[in-house]
């Protein structure tokens, strides 16, 4: 015969122990986070200048990388012409893929992270503090990158960092360096916030800089979505005030902040060219490949008069 087990709670009664809680079921019933299969996948890798086999290995992941930055700018423009950034793969595609446009980092990285669950990649998605400028202040998480999983070793990879960053995904090592083109990159485990904590640093000629620092933590689309949202509205975002548009190669990144274009070696040697606002719609195409409609540089010419008092 079962006994019960009695709990004594300091007095002179005694309670019934509560029976021991099952297991729980999955919290979630719905596991495709990342939708990769709602992409275009050959339309996607045809933007790309890829083709062929891509099996979920280093190689692939290193190939998509590079292939990815070369091909689609990162940009701010959706923001300037005060249109909503949505974060939906078939959104993403239409207009990264198909209309050739280039997005910051949530999209970049959504796009991104949709392609790698479509090709069998495991991966994470994370988040970090932009430092780039901070001057030894904290900021908010409001970037994306992600973790990604080869063959039981973890990788950084992203594609998405307007101010520079890795050229193709870099080894989640603590302590390890190394150049990507003529880029010096750096990560370190660092323990400011928490034990959990990572810190990526570029070399830019004459020392190291910060670029950002991260947690483990998994993140969701939905939990992007709350940060872009950030990003896209509030008043001090970086974002919302001005026109930015970057690319960045093997030993040059191109940048135009408003009508400032600027050409950044790895020495950190720089060039500024300052564009007459009528012409900004020709570099966006000719520099940066992005093609906007004569609205849409009709759009683009009257915030930049808004942003720089002209």
């Amino acid at each position: 015969m079962a006994t019960e087990n009695p709990v004594t709670d300091g007095t002179t009664s005694t309670r019934t122990a509560p029976p021991e809680a099952p297991r729980p079921d999955a919290l979630f019933t719905e596991r495709d986070f990342w939708r990769g299969r709602e992409l275009d996948l050959e339309l996607y890798l045809e933007r790309i200048g890829l083709a062929g086999d891509l099996p979920p290995t280093l190689d692939t992941l290193r190939a998509l990388h590079r292939a990815h930055l070369a091909a689609i700018p990162f940009e701010n423009l959706q923001i300037v012409l005060g249109r909503p950034i949505l974060l939906d793969v078939p959104a993403l595609t239409d207009k990264m893929v198909r209309r050739r446009r280039g997005g910051y980092c949530y999209e970049q990285n959504l796009l991104f992270a949709s392609v790698l669950d479509r090709l069998g990649f495991t991966f994470t998605a994370l988040s970090a503090r932009v430092l780039v400028g901070a001057q030894g202040h904290p900021r908010p998480s409001t970037h994306a990158l992600l973790k990604v999983d080869v063959d039981g070793t973890p990788w950084l990879a992203d594609v998405g960092f307007g101010g520079g960053g890795m050229l193709e995904p870099f080894p989640f090592v603590d302590g390890h360096q190394a150049r990507q083109g003529g880029w010096g990159l750096r990560l370190d485990r660092v323990d400011d916030i928490s034990a959990d904590e990572w810190l990526l640093r570029g070399f830019d000629g004459a020392g190291w800089g910060p670029l950002y620092s991260f947690t483990t933590d998994a993140r969701l689309p939905q939990d992007y979505a709350i940060f872009s949202h950030y990003l896209a509205s509030h008043p001090r975002s970086p974002f919302t005030g001005r026109l930015m548009a970057q690319t960045i190669g093997s030993d040059v990144q191109r940048l135009l902040m408003d009508t400032t274009l600027s050409t950044i070696g790895p020495d950190g040697s720089r060039t500024q060219t300052e564009v007459p606002v009528e012409e900004v719609g020709l570099v966006l195409d000719e520099v940066f490949g992005i093609g906007l409609d004569a609205g849409e540089r009709a759009g683009v010419e009257q915030r930049l008069r808004e942003f720089t008092k002209e």
